[in-house]
C-alpha cells in the first residue's frame, strides 16, 4: 500500500514538525509513505477566499495521480472513531493500493478538490490549525495500522 499526504505549505512549528517526522517513520513500517507540500497562495485581507483556495487547489491537482483513492480532510466530512478509520482504510486497501490524503491551508480546500475526492473525512468538530491537522492525521493513520495488525499501541 502507498499513502500520500498532500499539504499546503510547509510546517513552521518545530514541535509539530518533529511529531510529523516521528509518525511518518512509524507509518513507513506498514506502507510506503510520501509527504508532498504544495505552494500556498498569498492571503491578503480583502482577497476572495474562493480565489485563494482555487489557486491552492490547482497546485494540489498537479500532485494527484490516476487511480489514487483521494480523501480530502474538511470539517464537513464524515467523522470516524479510531477503529472506524482503521476499518475504512482496510476496506479501501482491498480495491486501491494508493490512498492520498489532502489537507488544505488555513482557508481549507477548494470546491473542486472536495468534488474530486472519493471521500471527505473530518478529524474533529473542534477547529484545528491546518498544521495541527497534519499531526493528528498522521497519528490516527499510524493508530489505524496498529489496529489493523492487532498490535498493542491502540489499547
Amino acid at each position: 500500500m502507498k499513502i500520500k499526504i498532500i499539504v499546503v505549505d510547509r510546517t513552521r512549528s518545530p514541535f509539530l514538525k518533529q511529531g510529523e517526522s516521528f509518525y511518518l517513520d512509524c507509518i513507513k513500517r506498514y506502507a510506503h509513505t510520501e509527504w508532498v507540500e504544495t505552494k500556498p497562495a498569498i492571503i491578503k485581507k480583502g482577497k476572495d477566499v474562493e480565489k485563494i483556495t482555487n489557486r491552492e487547489g490547482a497546485s494540489i491537482e498537479k500532485k494527484l495521480l490516476p487511480r489514487e483513492y483521494i480523501i480530502a480532510l474538511d470539517r464537513s466530512g464524515k467523522a470516524y472513531d479510531s477503529r472506524g478509520l482503521a476499518a475504512q482504510i482496510e476496506k479501501i486497501a482491498f480495491t486501491h493500493n494508493r490512498i492520498t490524503f489532502i489537507i488544505g491551508g488555513p482557508l481549507g480546500l477548494s470546491k473542486r478538490i472536495l468534488e474530486k475526492a472519493h471521500e471527505i473525512f473530518s478529524l474533529s468538530q473542534l477547529t484545528l490549525t491546518h498544521e495541527m491537522s497534519r499531526l493528528l492525521l498522521l497519528e490516527q493513520t499510524y493508530r489505524a495500522f496498529t489496529i489493523i495488525n492487532n498490535e498493542k499501541y491502540h489499547k
